[in-house]
């Protein structure tokens, strides 16, 4: 990503036509920087397209070629290539080609959930480096398996928890974790609000045998947060929840849908902090938000878009330090183009993470073990929800054979 004047300038001349005023060879303030890096997409989805358009978009690497299975979405992925450049997007016919090409230098995973298992295992083989979407596994086994490879790993090994990015959570783990503005965390709380889950191909995420259900597919990104503003590791998950509106009916080849549409959510971590989480799936907005508890202040984050008219605020952040230090309430946010470039702009700074650590040569995360301990939270909430049983995770983790592991 270019640096300073050049960086802003860039959106600014895109948008205003102003790149077509001079000859490439005359430009300088609308200079692109030639992208030092080549990656494949493994993977042409939703979120496959997202990564295509933002590692464009970020400019300092360039998609070389991709690969699905699903013709659609090798058309969808030309496309959307074709807005940026005029350059051939390369179509791989299997798996291992994209992955084994030597002429690139990463691959950005956005299969199906149940595939990542595999997928990975033939990607780690390349050496090169990686960006896994989320959640990284279905199982505490697989995700356990993909840690591992992570860290024999050659190359630098990123997992898609892009959430961390975001500009409320930014600021966020700033002013609680390296400010510690609010002292020591005790008691945290998150609420997701938003419509059902989108159409995928094939419908994979409408069944939690292929997905890993609605708390490991969707809230992973959360469990992920809370753990780090936690600072420890779960104890203990307690949830209840069920499939109250969405997909009722629904049926399909692969059978009945089966994923909760909304739950309630409490983990107790070795530390003594204690969390909430509120997810309701059918909800005609989008909404989310974390209040952070400490010994000295709180905090509060936001985000919504509602699509009403008028001037009500996207983010927003709430600092409250009583008689201890000044209060205060902002509005993080990004630039118009990297907000709508996906995610509120979360996808874009990972994408400018992931080539900043490849180009120091290691990365500060989030790491796969991070990515495992937001699925092993996500399963014990599931399991919870099923047997209405508090699930204690050291049981959770005996069971997948990992009692003895160094976690």
């Amino acid at each position: 990503m270019p640096k300073g004047k050049e960086f802003w300038s860039r959106d600014f001349a895109t948008r205003f036509g102003h790149t077509k005023l001079v000859d490439e060879k005359d430009k300088y303030l609308f200079a692109a920087e030639p992208p030092r890096y080549r990656f494949n997409a493994i993977g042409t989805g939703t979120m496959g397209l997202e990564h295509l358009r933002v590692t464009m978009f970020e400019g300092r690497a360039t998609i070389h070629g991709v690969y699905d299975p699903e013709p659609l979405s090798i058309a969808n992925a030309e496309s959307a290539f074709a807005a940026y450049t005029d350059e051939p997007l390369k179509i791989y016919d299997s798996l291992e080609a994209a992955c084994n090409d030597p002429d690139v230098d990463g691959l950005i995973i956005c299969t199906p959930n149940f595939t990542h298992i595999d997928v990975v295992r033939t990607a780690a083989k390349s050496g090169k480096h990686i960006l896994l979407e989320k959640p990284v596994a279905t199982t505490i086994a697989d995700a356990h398996e993909i840690a591992q490879i992570a860290e024999k790993h050659p190359g630098i090994f990123q997992v898609g928890l892009q959430y961390r990015y975001k500009a409320i959570y930014t600021e966020a783990i700033h002013e609680a974790l390296v400010r510690k503005t609010l002292g020591d965390i005790k008691v945290i709380s998150m609420t997701e609000h938003r419509m059902a889950f989108l159409d995928k191909i094939g419908q994979w995420n409408k069944f939690s045998r292929l997905s890993g259900g609605t708390l490991v597919e969707k809230c992973c990104h959360y469990f992920d947060l809370i753990n780090l503003f936690a600072q420890s590791k779960p104890a203990r998950v307690f949830a209840s929840g069920s499939m109250a509106v969405n997909f009722k009916e629904f049926e399909h080849e692969k059978g009945k849908s089966d994923i909760l549409d909304n739950a309630m959510v409490v983990i107790e971590y070795e530390s003594g902090v204690r969390a909430s989480f509120g997810l309701a799936m059918f909800v005609p907005m989008f909404y989310e938000e974390i209040v952070l508890c400490g010994d000295i202040g709180r905090l509060r984050a936001s985000e919504n878009m509602d699509f009403l008219p008028g001037a009500a605020l996207k983010s927003q952040l709430e600092i409250f330090g009583g008689e201890t230090y000044p209060s205060r309430v902002t509005t993080p946010c990004y630039p118009v183009a990297i907000e709508e470039s996906g995610h509120s702009g979360a996808t874009f700074f990972e994408h400018v993470h992931f080539v900043d650590s490849i180009d120091a040569g290691k990365s500060d995360g989030p790491t796969p073990m991070d990515a495992f301990w937001s699925v092993v939270v996500g399963l014990a909430a599931e399991e919870s929800v099923a047997t209405g049983a508090v699930v204690e995770i050291e049981r959770l983790l005996a069971e997948a054979g990992l009692q003895d592991a160094n976690l």
